[in-house]
């Protein structure tokens, strides 16, 4: 059974390109002209993947995805954008975006990042890390705090937080993990890998022992002071 691709685009020349695209690739394709009628799309027909440009009329695809997440945490979704200011970027990962592409780009680029996302990963049961009040179970993508809960991480955030705690005390190369994550190292995987740790950061801040460091220039660094 083939992956259904749900693409909103209001740009309908740009539309019919990329959905051919993606047809001829092997993709099933569902199409929508703007973030209300993608998310009536979604809603009944669902997808595997979402590609969805952001600046829309009726609804743009930053309060699209975020509907969206609202009734799939887990689905990947890929922004389409003529802008590249960080703020930008990081509001679509804060919503729940999993990677952006931003115009005017390749088809071979947008397939291989569609690829990227929709790679089947199998993780082990019981494989269990912890980081001050943290546990990040890989097997569920569960990262618990012992006082506030649970959250759900997608698989690209539990598999960056694994590579940190494993790290722990250390610098991370950023290299490294844009090749864990997307398997290449460009400055798109750079912005979006800052999205992500943007994104970890706020989801250890129950525990102020934690510490989440930029080196600017060279990669991240967790850390756990303890007493």
């Amino acid at each position: 059974m083939n992956n259904t691709i749900l693409l909103v685009e209001d740009d309908s020349t740009l539309s019919m390109i990329i959905s051919e695209t993606l047809q001829r690739d092997g993709f099933d394709v569902l199409t929508a002209g703007n973030g209300e009628e993608g998310l009536k799309q979604f809603t009944r027909h669902g997808a595997d993947l979402i590609i969805a440009d952001v600046m829309m009329p009726r609804m743009d695809g930053f309060e699209m995805g975020r509907r969206i997440r609202q009734i799939n945490r887990n689905v990947p979704l890929l922004f389409l954008t003529a802008k590249s200011e960080i703020d930008d970027i990081v509001e679509g990962f804060e919503l729940g975006g999993n990677d952006y592409l931003k115009k005017p780009f390749k088809m071979l680029e947008l397939i291989v990042r569609i690829k990227a996302l929709l790679r089947k990963n199998v993780i082990k049961e019981d494989n269990q890390f912890e980081i001050g009040d943290y546990t990040l179970d890989l097997s569920t993508q569960i990262l618990s705090h012992k006082d506030t809960g649970g959250i759900e991480l997608s698989l690209i955030e539990a598999k960056l937080l694994k590579e940190l705690i494993v790290n722990v005390g250390h610098t991370v190369d950023a290299s490294t993990m844009m090749q864990l994550v997307w398997q290449r190292d460009d400055p798109y995987s750079r912005n979006s890998l800052h999205g992500f740790i943007h994104k970890l950061r706020n989801y250890l801040r129950y525990d102020p022992s934690i510490s989440l460091i930029n080196q600017r220039g060279i990669g991240y660094m967790l850390t756990a002071k303890r007493e």
